[in-house]
């Protein structure tokens, strides 16, 4: 299958790499010369402008779109919208928020066009161990476009059709908020023990153990072992944790929703809390303390 693919970065660029392995042709579009080259030298045909990726594409027309969610995501949508024509197929890999897809699936659909929105997780890593794919929208156009599924996903298991257009980044958002908790826990877990200094704990090699018949063993568990393993004591990082919106999402949503996720809402919390030099809020309650029962305080000139 031809398709063409707009994003060669981290993941549009192995995804696209992966799919030419696979024996499909790639028509690839980037604003970034290096990005271009880069899937240039792996194979994919590449275009100067979105007018000419069209051109380069057989009727049925499907266009794969992994560029940052947002306004990136927006304005490439509604240039397509306005180059394609009926029938033809459009994909939205990247991580946009669930209610936009819903929205743009109605309009696409206004113009006899099929928008299919794809929660796509593997990272880095999806070229080489294949991407799991959450697929929403029209069951016939994603029947149409289900070799390239297949070929990105890691086994015949690895992609679905989890419902109509929407669900897919729903998934995917769920996905990764379930993402923040897991990571908080094994963070939190770690940190405990570290602090436990009389016993010793060598974590590297605890995290390697639990690799291996422990019902808390994970993919995240493998790749913290394999850190650890380089570097224990963690120095060459800072504590900031950036967050990508999933996860603030998925809390909104259980707010809307009424459904409790504690789990989720703390992790998104304490990623915001790394995100602080300094708490204002901490500073509060230290300057309560310290008027309500004269107790110590430590002063930034002390650090």
């Amino acid at each position: 299958m031809k398709i063409g693919l707009i994003g060669l970065g981290r993941m549009g660029g192995n995804m696209a790499t992966r799919l030419i392995r696979a024996g499909h042709e790639i028509v690839g579009f980037d604003l970034s010369e290096e990005n271009r080259q880069k899937a240039a030298s792996n194979g994919a045909e590449i275009a100067n402008t979105l007018d000419d990726l069209i051109a380069a594409l057989p009727e049925r027309k499907v266009v794969w779109v992994m560029v940052p969610h947002g306004k990136p995501t927006e304005s490439t949508l509604q240039s397509l919208l306005e180059k394609l024509a009926e029938h033809d197929i459009v994909i939205d890999g990247g991580n946009s928020n669930y209610q936009d897809s819903m929205r743009r699936g109605e309009i696409f659909a206004e113009k006899g066009m099929f928008f299919l929105d794809a929660g796509t997780s593997g990272g880095i890593w999806g070229l080489e161990e294949g991407y799991c794919l959450m697929i929403g929208g029209d069951t016939d156009a994603v029947v149409h476009v289900s070799p390239i599924f297949a070929a990105l996903a890691p086994n015949p298991k690895g992609w679905l059709h989890v419902g109509p257009v929407g669900s897919g980044h729903f998934v995917k958002m769920v996905h990764n908020g379930i993402e923040y908790g897991m990571m908080q826990a094994y963070a939190e877990g770690l940190e405990l023990m570290r602090a436990k200094e009389e016993f010793g704990l060598n974590l590297a090699n605890i995290t390697e153990l639990w690799r291996h018949g422990s019902v808390v063993r994970s993919w995240l568990l493998d790749l913290t072992a394999e850190y650890l393993k380089n570097d224990p004591e963690l120095k060459d990082l800072s504590d900031y944790v950036s967050d990508s919106g999933e996860g603030r999402w998925t809390v909104i949503d259980s707010i809307q929703e009424g459904v409790p996720a504690p789990v989720i809402t703390l992790s998104v919390q304490m990623r915001l809390r790394s995100q602080q030099d300094q708490s204002y809020a901490g500073k509060v309650l230290s300057a309560m303390r310290n008027a309500f029962g004269g107790h110590a305080v430590k002063k930034v000139s002390d650090e």
